[in-house]
């Protein structure tokens, strides 16, 4: 068994950001097809044989885990149309120095998997949900499934998940009506609502365009449903501001990384399925990782290989509205 040195120094960019926080594709497949981030008919999905395996997975997640990083988020596509994805927690929560294993999902198939994930290690959950009206969900998610998500956020606020955050796409014309409802969630329950500005990506360009919210707009609409204050939110990693009402359970949140870039404090990396490591997320810079794990590489070895990625880590991204990002394949790869 490789023991892994945890007093040695800790990943660090050439801006000085400490990097702590790992978000794992474990698949690009998805068994939605929201409307804002993919077409109809899917994508061209990634040969199989490109695609790291769990193991493969752990050892990086194994490299990172002695440099520094402490967090790490399962994402896809949708993370648990991957097989088995609970014994992948189970090798990461064995892992020294990882503190913190969480998921981001679609929840549509969260409730089945659910005792499972969390027995491995699982101890924090992202849902998207867009809509709380049924025909509505299927219009955006071009697929049925509202009871299953809302079924699953019970499950998660029943195995003791927390904290349980929503992430809700915000879309002129199609889902904006709802911010009132979304936020008054967060009266009696102590889930945190975030809500996320569309985002330009190959497949959504001139919905983007139109249905485009920034959150400023957003937060003066959240505004009028009452008195908001700022709070520091719940623990994770994430780039949301939050705001809550008075004498609410939980609190809403906004992310925008149009109108109001979270850069300056970015502190993460993303892995993207086939074993490139993304250094942000919506830029071209990336380092394969996939080719020297497969040769044999050492975990000092891919240690090393890590902190000479930070040198191609950008300052912070230039997306504009109406410009789509080149590499970002899905909205799960978003928010913490």
């Amino acid at each position: 068994m490789t023991v892994i040195d945890l007093t040695r120094a800790p990943l660090e960019d050439q801006f000085r950001r400490a990097i702590t926080y790992l978000r794992v594709s474990v698949t690009d497949k998805c068994n939605l097809r929201c409307v804002y981030c993919m077409p109809e008919g899917g994508l061209t999905w990634l040969p199989k044989a490109d695609i790291l395996s769990l193991e493969e997975i752990a050892e990086i997640v194994r490299a990172a885990a002695s440099v520094g990083v402490r967090s790490v988020r399962l994402t896809g596509g949708e993370p648990l149309v991957r097989r088995d994805l609970a014994s992948l927690v189970r090798m990461i929560a064995r892992i020294p120095g990882i503190e913190d294993i969480a998921l981001s999902t679609n929840g549509l198939l969260l409730d089945a998997q659910l005792d499972e994930l969390v027995d491995a290690g699982l101890r924090r959950v992202n849902v998207s949900l867009d809509t709380l009206n049924e025909q509505r969900f299927f219009e955006i998610a071009r697929r049925p499934g509202l009871d299953r998500v809302i079924r699953s956020i019970y499950a998660a606020f029943a195995a003791g998940l927390a904290p349980i955050k929503i992430n809700c796409v915000v879309m002129r014309g199609r889902n904006d009506d709802e911010l009132g409802a979304f936020a008054d969630l967060t009266r009696e329950c102590p889930v945190f609502v975030r809500f996320i500005e569309v985002m330009p990506v190959h497949e959504n360009l001139d919905l983007q365009r139109e249905g485009y919210i920034s959150s400023d707009e957003i937060l003066e609409r959240l505004r009028a449903h009452g008195e908001l204050r700022p709070v520091s939110g719940p623990g994770g990693n994430g780039p949301a501001r939050y705001f809550a009402y008075d004498g609410a359970a939980g609190a809403v949140g906004v992310i925008s990384p149009l109108s109001h870039d979270y850069c300056e404090r970015c502190n993460r990396v993303r892995l993207s399925a086939d074993g490139k490591l993304r250094l942000c997320l919506f830029g071209d810079q990336h380092v394969d990782l996939r080719t020297p794990l497969r040769a044999g590489s050492t975990i000092e070895q891919l240690a090393a290989i890590l902190r000479g990625s930070m040198l191609i880590k950008p300052e912070r991204h230039h997306l504009d509205l109406g410009e789509a990002s080149s590499r970002m394949r899905a909205f799960s790869e978003i928010g913490g």
